[in-house]
């Protein structure tokens, strides 16, 4: 049986565009404002990145660490993530959802416990920044027993030789790092230059779902709308900080922002 993750890859390859997978991070700016931002979103989005907030981001942007220190300031812990993870999927269970996070909070919980965490609450794929190919083999055959994608990681300064052999173990989904920066960083390079990178990873096995993200934009994704999915997290994060500064609401106006971001790559 197809993974929800590969279901959404073939339903946008039908539809003949990329997918649009969206990034917020789970209890910004409130617990209950996040599931409302989620299901307000998934109206548009073909896959749902949820992150679990960390003190220490290494690999996020200002906007992504602004937005995980508004949820642990309000006190969120990972037992509250997988609630709002468990209370989006009632309401939208075919609806692929991915958590991204960092490695430490997963060993703080135990690999099996956090995987048992994972599946209960109808997780759908996870993404350990932290956790690089090959060490995370161990772990990502665990979640591949538990049905859930991990996905692997590459980089513009991957080797071809070890880029074959994450593409080799990798499960549904593929995620490319468009360039060396933090997430939300301006394009360092042009969307024609990452094409030409991400076309020359997806020949090494076409039947894969090979995502961009990093410095998607509203006014970059038009360009780049030809690879199999587009990540957008920083321009959301950023749209909640905006919103709370000018006391609108962050729900009604990120679904205006993901619809508009829909209507770019159809």
């Amino acid at each position: 049986m197809k993974s929800k993750i590969a279901l959404a890859f073939d339903n946008c390859k039908k539809e003949k565009r990329s997918a649009l997978i969206t990034y917020t991070v789970a209890g910004d700016n409130t617990k209950e404002n996040s599931l409302k931002i989620l299901n307000k979103i998934s109206k548009h989005a073909d896959i749902i990145e949820l992150g679990f907030p960390h003190n220490t981001p290494i690999a996020d942007g200002g906007q992504i660490q602004g937005s995980s220190h508004r949820a642990l300031s309000r006190g969120i812990k990972l037992k509250d993530v997988f609630q709002i993870v468990k209370n989006f999927k009632k309401k939208n269970p075919k609806k692929p959802l991915i958590l991204m996070g960092y490695y430490n909070l997963i060993y703080q919980n135990g690999e099996n416990n956090f995987l048992k965490n994972c599946k209960r609450s109808g997780v759908d794929g996870l993404i350990i920044v932290d956790l690089p190919y090959p060490e995370n083999k161990d772990f990502a055959n665990k979640c591949k027993k538990k049905s859930i994608n991990f996905i692997q990681l590459v980089a513009p300064t991957t080797t071809k030789n070890r880029i074959k052999k994450i593409i080799r173990d990798s499960h549904d989904m593929v995620y490319y790092i468009s360039m060396l920066s933090t997430t939300g960083g301006k394009l360092k390079v042009s969307p024609k230059k990452i094409l030409e990178n991400y076309n020359k990873i997806k020949k090494i096995n076409p039947k894969k779902n090979y995502v961009i993200g990093f410095g998607i934009t509203d006014k970059t994704i038009k360009s780049l709308k030809s690879a199999d999915g587009l990540v957008v997290g920083s321009l959301l994060c950023k749209t909640i900080t905006n919103s709370l500064k000018m006391r609108q609401n962050p729900v009604t106006k990120i679904g205006k922002v993901v619809y508009y971001l829909k209507k770019r790559i159809i």
